[in-house]
This record gives C-alpha cells, structure tokens and sequence, in this order.
C-alpha cells in the first residue's frame, strides 16, 4: 500500500494489523544531506508514512496531531530503512503511536505521533 508521495520515494507500506504497519525502502542519491547521508527529511518520511498506515488501518480517518522524530545513528546511501509503527494508547478520538526506524537491526531513529479520528466506527 502506498500514496504517490511514497511511490516517488521508492516505499512500500503494508498494514499489519490493527494500528500496525510498516514501510520499507532503500536510501538513494536523492534521498542525501550535505554530509552524504540520508537527509532527516527522508527518515521522518519513512517514520511518518507508517504512522498513516498504522493509524488509518482500521478504516477510520485520523490525522495527525503532532509528532516528534529523535534520529540515532545515520544511514548511508544503498542501505534498506525499515519504519515499524504501533499504536500505544488509544482514547475516544485521539491515538499516540511509536515508529521505530531500522536498518539492518539496527534502530536509527524514533518517532511519536498523536491522531485525531475524525469519526468512530460503526457498531453493531
């Protein structure tokens, strides 16, 4: 599942439950800072592309309140990131989630956010 903004990206999202899902891709060129390595733009992209996934999954509009992103290590060029999203607290209209980054194993970065759901399910 992707957006035209992640396909631009070169991402590739999937719902893996109930507010969970993950995003994948692989740093290119373009994807760069000054320093050579992959621009914290393009991470908090990864991160916040899981978080939509995660917290749209059950067919319920939410958007995004606010989030945060704390970067870990650096990333470089060719290698494959991986944003793991997860809701942690759900309430009657909002939800706060965690996105974790990887690569290789490795956690190079962390991201929260909080949603507001426009509506609530229908019961029954």
């Amino acid at each position: 599942m992707q957006d035209p903004f992640m396909a631009a990206l070169g991402l590739e999202g999937e719902v893996l439950g109930p507010g969970r899902a993950r995003v994948r891709g692989v740093v290119r060129g373009d994807h760069l800072n000054l320093h050579g390595t992959a621009h914290g733009g393009f991470l908090y992209t990864v991160a916040d592309a899981a978080f939509a996934l995660a917290s749209n999954a059950e067919g319920v509009p939410a958007v995004a309140l606010s989030t945060q992103m704390e970067y870990l290590r650096p990333v470089q060029e060719g290698e494959a990131i991986e944003a793991l999203a997860e809701e942690v607290h759900r309430g009657r209209r909002v939800a706060l989630y965690r996105v974790e980054v990887w690569r290789a194993g490795e956690r190079v970065a962390l991201f929260t956010g909080w949603v507001v759901r426009r509506e609530t399910p229908a019961e029954g």
